[in-house]
């Protein structure tokens, strides 16, 4: 491992502006966190700047791209962006603050147009950053990366670990998953908008991923941590834990459709519920009866209220009554060391308890046998496609599940179609 080399390069703001126009500063390396900062973080920036504040240095990185020269932004993209924001150059964020400009007696609001109108604008193109310019192995440059932002607002730690694997095939596909389900996750209460700008809902899919690879809830950090670092899910065995987590988020999406007004909005009940949905579907078992659906729904809610209940009157001093012990033994887990693997499995045991019996077993039997498509297709009247209605031949014929084998159908004759492939493929399991 070689070491660091760096040297301190102060750089105007129009330096840095000319190197963001050419394509040569690089906000977005792969190792980056996120945008954090709120828009009163950014005014402040562009204030201390008007008044001449000092700032903390900015950290890049020099290298080479088909022979040009690049700079990846290391530690400092909040304050560009800012900057880049409040000239208008990173175009559609524009905004106001509020500062004192010299010669004037009180603070007031002023944009990049009020500098121009007033020809004050080199006090923002003419200021001057102290940018340290860092070269060495990729790896030591992504360890500097993580140091630097272990202060202010630390990363998370999915955010280290985005830094660290972001290479990775296993974090790759976590991060499209995560982009698939952030409307659900945020309309669901399941996240806010803050915790998804720091990551939390790759950290989710994360979870999810692992624990559909193991078979079994896991300890959080332990687990992740080892995992990004032996690249140990991939190939099929992603593709596969891949399957199996958008399913159980969509089984608990359908099946629970209310889940913002129970307390398993919250990350750690949410998690529990999501692994043992597809705990169940691995197991070849689905909630897909209407009534049974919303008896399930019934009885989450009351796990939720009893739950909560519980926790008020112990805060009050008061003894539970007969019949919560449950509940109680529920809050028990998730009052400490909530991510712990064997608090995480008392939580699913508890909801499989409630639940687990509503479920219907899918029929272990997926493909009508050949014996069943000779009965069939001689026992119908008409030999027409059930849907578009065309008349079908012995050798184009294909039987469909009236009600979906996905959702509970058996795989017989009382079940069972006749078919075009178009129409079937269009049908899906609905």
């Amino acid at each position: 491992m070689s070491q660091i080399q760096y040297e301190t390069l102060p750089k105007t703001v129009q330096d840095i502006v000319n190197l963001y126009e050419k394509g040569q500063l690089n906000l977005e390396p792969g190792f980056q966190r996120s945008s954090v900062w709120q828009e009163r973080d950014r005014r402040k920036l562009i204030d201390s700047i008007l008044r001449n504040y000092p700032l903390p240095s900015v950290f890049i990185h020099r290298n080479e791209e088909d022979g040009n020269l690049v700079y990846d932004v290391i530690d400092g993209k909040q304050r560009i962006e800012s900057i880049l924001m409040f000239m208008g150059v990173m175009r559609g964020n524009r905004f106001w603050t509020k500062t004192q400009l010299p010669g004037q007696e009180q603070p007031d609001w002023v944009n990049w147009r009020t500098l121009e109108g007033r020809k004050v604008q080199n006090l923002i193109t003419g200021y001057k950053l102290h940018a340290i310019e860092v070269s060495g192995d990729p790896g030591d440059v992504i360890d500097l990366f993580v140091r630097i932002n272990s202060t202010g607002k630390a990363l998370t730690g999915q955010e280290k670990r985005h830094a660290k694997y972001y290479t990775s095939p296993f974090l790759r596909k976590a991060g499209q998953l995560a982009r698939r389900f952030v409307s659900y996750l945020r309309s669901a209460n399941v996240l806010s908008p803050s915790q998804i700008t720091r990551m939390k809902h790759v950290e989710l899919v994360c979870e999810l991923l692992v624990s559909a690879f193991t078979g079994d809830v896991i300890n959080k950090k332990a687990a992740l941590d080892k995992i990004m670092q032996a690249d140990s899910i991939k190939g099929r065995d992603l593709e596969k834990a891949t399957r199996l987590t958008v399913t159980g988020l969509n089984r608990v999406r359908r099946m629970f459709p209310h889940i913002s007004q129970t307390r398993f909005r919250q990350l750690s009940d949410f998690y529990s519920l999501a692994v043992l949905v597809q705990k169940l579907e691995k197991e070849g078992l689905i909630l897909s009866d209407r009534k049974r659906n919303k008896l399930a729904n019934d009885l989450l809610l009351t796990l939720s209220n009893g739950v909560d209940d519980v926790r008020l009157m112990i805060k009050k001093g008061k003894p539970i009554k007969p019949g919560q012990e449950l509940y109680r033994d529920y809050l028990l887990t998730v009052l400490e060391a909530t991510d712990k693997q064997s608090q995480r499995r008392r939580r699913e045991e508890i909801i499989r308890g409630l639940l687990a019996s509503l479920f219907a077993r899918k029929d272990s039997n997926r493909l009508f046998s050949q014996e069943q498509r000779r009965i069939l297709w001689n026992t119908v009247d008409e030999k027409k496609c059930m849907r578009c209605k065309r008349s079908l031949t012995w050798s184009d014929f294909t039987i469909d599940h009236i009600k979906p084998h996905s959702r509970g159908g058996r795989t017989a004759l009382d079940n069972a179609a006749l078919m075009c492939g178009k129409c079937q493929s269009i049908k899906g399991n609905r």
